[in-house]
């Protein structure tokens, strides 16, 4: 069995739809990025990445290249999850966290679940979607940005 680990983090800005875990949630702000800036989905896919010793997202779909720009990023989940398979892994367990102070996750977790599942090719059971604000402080807590982090293991 192999760990990794994912972080991401993007701003929070009007002009934007707010989309996690591949799912549009209603939000006056939505998150800036090259992407659709999905920091769940990203953050599963550094930890999946980097479980199986294979770099990095932007390593593989860099902001730089206008192939990736506007995508979704559920599309890059399987394109990650496409190079572990032809690696020989196989996803045991996903388990996620996002930090926003709003809006909240829950209404729209399991929708979100389904998503990744859908994206990745496993059993909805495989997949945990935990959500937590962080009491007011720092740039989360100010509602200027929204975070995820996402610990993945693979045999």
């Amino acid at each position: 069995m192999r760990v990794g680990i994912g972080y991401d983090i993007h701003r929070l800005v009007h002009g934007r739809k707010l989309i996690l875990g591949g799912k549009e949630i209603p939000f006056e702000k939505g998150l800036l990025g090259h992407s659709d800036a999905d920091v769940l989905v990203h953050a599963i896919c550094d930890a999946l990445l980097g479980a199986a010793g294979l770099g990095d997202i932007g390593i593989h779909f860099p902001d730089t290249d206008l192939l990736y720009k506007d995508i979704c990023s559920l599309e890059i989940l399987a394109g990650t999850c496409d190079m572990l398979k032809n690696n020989g892994c196989i996803i045991n367990n996903i388990d996620s966290t996002v930090f926003a102070e709003k809006p909240k996750i829950s209404p729209y977790r399991a929708e979100m679940i389904a998503n990744i599942a859908r994206y990745a090719g496993i059993d909805e059971r495989l997949v945990n979607i935990k959500a937590t604000t962080t009491e007011g402080l720092g740039m989360i807590g100010k509602g200027e940005g929204i975070a995820a982090m996402c610990i993945a293991t693979i045999v």
